[in-house]
């Protein structure tokens, strides 16, 4: 009985979590739909209508560039304080080389949105996205060749570990991971037809995937097998919350953001989940910790909130 209610995830009602939540001022109305910090003080924020913001300042101050686009961008990323990578709708990939001041359009044979993106080095990365669309680059993305998913599933989510270790989530469960760095995408077994948008894993063997109606998937085996931990409805929710990004800083400590500006927090590898109320007042879609005391989420309106634990 005590191992079952180990293993089982929960929700668990701590008051005494040291969290302070501050709103910043984007400038923006957008949606901004994916967030990355490179460092605690370098971060961008990007959205709908092309919008992509950045702060030098950890956000106290949040600047407009100008993108070259007006498609919907869905993610960012950066692999150093130069080189970054912007993807969207419409088969859009911008790059930067300059720390998010100009960006240049990448072309790709492809009109399927992009939601996600990773890079391991300056050279190689992967986006996905609609149609269950993979592409991956050599070159930092002056060419991007197609890579079989063997699904039409659309795909939100892309994490690279290593340059062959990479995972994959999408619609109706889909969970691809590959061991050659994209040449063999497989697909794993969740036990689950959900919507996942973001996976993540904090080492080789752990990993986390969340999803619409408070999905939460688990590996311990490196996506070999996935455990089933989604949250159960809190005393005060009347519609399980759609998790849309998880982030985890160390091995032990995770968070997630969600709809209507939920956010939950673990300090046990995620084998419970505290419910940190909503700390914004829309639903957040970008979520990023440069270090394990703070970190940044995004989302409707413009929406930029610095999460921030005291020591």
């Amino acid at each position: 009985m005590l191992l079952a209610t180990l293993l089982h995830s929960s929700l668990s009602w701590a008051v005494d979590v040291p969290l302070t939540v501050t709103l910043q001022t984007s400038h923006t109305e957008a949606r901004l739909m994916g967030l990355y910090f490179r460092t605690p003080q370098l971060g961008w924020a990007v959205g709908s209508g092309g919008v992509i913001v950045k702060t030098v300042d950890g956000g106290k101050k949040w600047q407009k560039v100008v993108s070259g686009t007006t498609a919907t961008l869905f993610g960012v990323f950066f692999l150093d304080e130069k080189q970054g990578w912007a993807v969207g709708a419409n088969g859009t990939i911008r790059r930067s080389q300059d720390g998010g001041q100009t960006w240049q359009q990448q072309f790709v044979d492809t009109q399927a949105p992009f939601y996600g993106l990773s890079f391991v080095s300056p050279t190689e990365g992967w986006v996905v996205g609609g149609n269950g669309t993979i592409l991956h680059t050599k070159d930092g993305g002056s060419q991007w060749a197609d890579q079989a998913s063997k699904t039409n599933a659309a795909l939100y989510a892309v994490q690279f570990l290593t340059a062959q270790h990479g995972t994959a989530v999408g619609a109706v469960g889909t969970v691809l991971m590959t061991n050659d760095g994209g040449v063999i995408w497989t697909p794993q077994e969740t036990q689950g037809a959900v919507t996942l948008f973001d996976v993540y894993f904090s080492d080789a063997a752990t990993g986390w995937a969340v999803g619409n109606a408070g999905a939460i998937f688990q590996t311990t085996d490196g996506g070999s097998h996935w455990t089933d931990r989604t949250l159960p409805c809190s005393r005060t929710c009347t519609k399980l919350t759609d998790l849309l990004r998880v982030r985890f800083t160390d091995p032990q400590s995770g968070w997630i953001v969600g709809e209507r500006g939920m956010a939950y927090r673990t300090r046990d590898s995620g084998f419970t989940w505290t419910e940190q109320g909503a700390v914004a007042t829309v639903s957040l879609f970008g979520l990023s910790f440069p270090d394990g005391m703070q970190g940044w989420a995004s989302g409707e309106q413009g929406t930029i909130v610095r999460l921030s634990l005291s020591q």
